[in-house]
């Protein structure tokens, strides 16, 4: 009996495991209730009531499966709330998901409200996308899907943008705290005029601007496309790592983050933010101003555009304050045109608002460019940029210049419209330029001839003191142990010469690197306190024991003229008889006969223990 129920708990179990892991989907016979859950197919995301921080309220949202602490990507009653776990999703008679709450028995708390033909066939299904997609056909075509609703988070593949056919703009808005997910004060929204660009806008008044298309693409985990048509104008984001999670999102205090999940450390890392620096609010140095992030070299991140300047001086330069913009510097030349002016080109900034640019033409090469800018006496600046696939475009602006930002990474080049009195000025000034950079380019390369020449006459003059020395301290080798006579030019075979002793020779460095392999580690006999010994062949077939005494062994003049006199005068048959010496180079070279039977100390050794022995056995 008691089998018999363990199985049928056990069974009981599993179907209601299987039943819940593969249920994506609800159909109009089917209801979802608080506790209830909806996985999509690869266990990516889930669709549930939830309650957010210490809120007691309760919502239905979607958020990923996969990630430990839950992270809420959409919500379909943000600014209903339910009380209680009384909430109920299901399709009502008209193909619609409604939300219903047991608190409110007559409309519902929210609705797809889509309004086409009702068929028998309703499903409403959770993608491993994120995305939740009502179908009403047999042919699956989507009716409606929570991508086209955004909440504050934009997921890969969502479309930020709008579509001119149907008039929905998609665009996602903040919650009002960590613990409301309600309709907040910010919004991240594309503004389709000129060449688009993204707005962080709170309210109707702009706080952040992106950059304008077209983008720059680098080589990134995220990948951004931007679409501009008769049809659409929308951006949209996919990650090149399918196994990284993920996600862009515009919290309540404004701020848009690019964060990925890291499973080892289970929490999110954000490693993108905006708006972050001085120069990110919009229009932080007003109309025809310039801002610098990195502007510490200057102690004020904004600049004015060549030919303008301050409008208000004193704000400007003693209260920091730049949101009255520049002016040009003569007022008087706003009205001229065809009398000289020309246009100057500003290097690497994130181009100006781009609301008021027009583009002229999306293949126009950059001499084309500027003709076209420069007929028309309204025109105040042009950009001549690639575009992928479209080879030059070009872009003109018409008015004010407004939020524009050094950017050397991302940045483009712009070309302002200046009177001739300005272009004369910077020619000036490029010529001053010029010339400094021409003097100081003499003054570093006479600079830089001096010291070499310096350098090279105290390198010759140290190796000449270093050889003179040399030769002093082997003329003192030689007379120290009773050479007589030398003479390098008169060395023949492997013997340069011979000392006083008729029985010692000198010799030749290179006959001692040639008879020791060059000192090789196979020819190394022993090593003593003053240096090492190496076995030595001599071209004669002379088999020689060299021993090489360190400059580090302390053993000086005074200890190489003992040892070479002494062993030169003492012959006995217990003694190594000395061939000769070579004091070439800081290294002292002794040369010895060869002992092919062992070492003395090896030999004196043996017969000891042998002696001992033959005395033990007598006792």
């Amino acid at each position: 009996m008691e089998f018999r129920k363990l199985f049928l708990h056990s069974s009981v179990l599993v179907l209601h495991f299987a039943f819940s892991s593969s249920r994506d989907t609800i159909t109009i016979n089917q209801t979802l209730h608080d506790g209830d859950f909806l996985i999509s197919r690869e266990n990516n995301f889930a669709l549930g009531f939830f309650s957010p921080g210490s809120s007691s309220f309760r919502y239905l949202g979607i958020w990923y499966h996969k990630v430990r602490e839950q992270t809420v990507v959409w919500v379909a009653n943000r600014d209903d709330p339910i009380k209680g776990s009384s909430g109920v999703l299901s399709i009502d008679q008209y193909g619609n998901l409604v939300l219903h709450s047991y608190h409110k028995q007559k409309a519902p708390v929210w609705t797809t409200n889509v309004s086409v033909e009702v068929t028998d066939y309703c499903v409403a299904q959770l993608l491993d996308t994120g995305n939740l997609i009502l179908v009403r056909d047999k042919s699956e075509s989507t009716v409606w899907e929570s991508f086209d609703h955004p909440t504050d988070t934009m997921m890969p593949g969502m479309k930020l943008g709008l579509n001119r056919r149907t008039g929905m703009n998609r665009f996602p808005i903040c919650w009002r705290s960590a613990d409301d997910p309600g309709t907040g004060n910010f919004s991240l929204r594309i503004n389709p005029n000129g060449s688009p660009q993204v707005f962080i806008y709170w309210g109707i008044k702009y706080i952040w601007r992106g950059f304008p298309w077209p983008l720059k693409s680098y080589a990134d985990i995220l990948n951004v496309s931007f679409v501009n048509n008769q049809n659409e104008t929308y951006s949209a984001h996919s990650v090149t790592d399918a196994s990284v999670i993920l996600r862009i999102t515009l919290d309540h205090s404004g701020l848009l983050k690019k964060l990925i999940w890291h499973e080892k450390d289970g929490k999110w890392n954000e490693f993108w933010s905006a708006p972050k620096s001085p120069c990110d609010p919009y229009g932080h140095c007003g109309t025809y101003g310039i801002c610098d992030p990195d502007y510490l070299s200057r102690r004020f991140e904004c600049d004015c555009f060549p030919g303008y300047e301050p409008k208000s001086p004193r704000d400007w330069h003693i209260l920091k304050d730049a949101s009255g913009g520049c002016v040009r510097k003569r007022l008087e030349s706003t009205s001229l045109c065809g009398h000289g002016e020309g246009f100057v080109k500003v290097a690497n900034v994130k181009l100006p608002d781009t609301s008021a640019a027009v583009w002229v033409s999306m293949n126009m090469s950059p001499t084309d460019c500027e003709k076209n800018c420069r007929r028309n006496c309204s025109c105040s600046a042009y950009a001549s940029i690639d575009i992928a696939g479209k080879e030059t475009g070009c872009l003109t602006w018409y008015g004010k210049l407004m939020d524009t930002v050094n950017n050397r990474e991302e940045g483009y080049d712009i070309y302002v419209r200046v009177d001739a009195v300005e272009l004369a000025e910077i020619a000036q000034k490029w010529n001053g330029f010029l010339e400094r950079k021409d003097m100081l380019a003499i003054l570093v390369v006479s600079v830089v001839s001096a010291w070499f020449v310096i350098i090279l006459f105290t390198y010759l003059w140290l190796k000449k003191k270093k050889e003179r020395v040399r030769n002093k301290w082997n003329k003192r080798w030689l007379d120290t142990i009773g050479r007589t006579y030398y003479n390098e030019t008169s060395v023949e075979n492997q013997v340069e010469g011979s000392m006083s002793h008729p029985e010692i020779a000198f010799f030749n460095l290179s006959t001692i690197l040639a008879a020791t392999n060059s000192f090789s580690p196979a020819n190394k006999l022993g090593q003593g306190g003053f240096g090492v010994v190496y076995k030595g062949k001599l071209s004669n077939g002379k088999e020689v024991a060299v021993k090489r005494l360190s400059k580090d062994s302390g053993q000086g003049i005074d200890e190489f003229k003992n040892e070479v006199l002494l062993i030169a005068k003492l012959q006995h048959q217990n003694l190594v008889k000395l061939i000769g010496c070579c004091i070439q180079g800081e290294e002292p070279l002794l040369v010895y006969e060869y002992m092919p039977n062992k070492s003395l100390d090896s030999f004196l050794f043996d017969m000891a223990f042998m002696e001992r022995r033959e005395n033990m056995g007598d006792s």
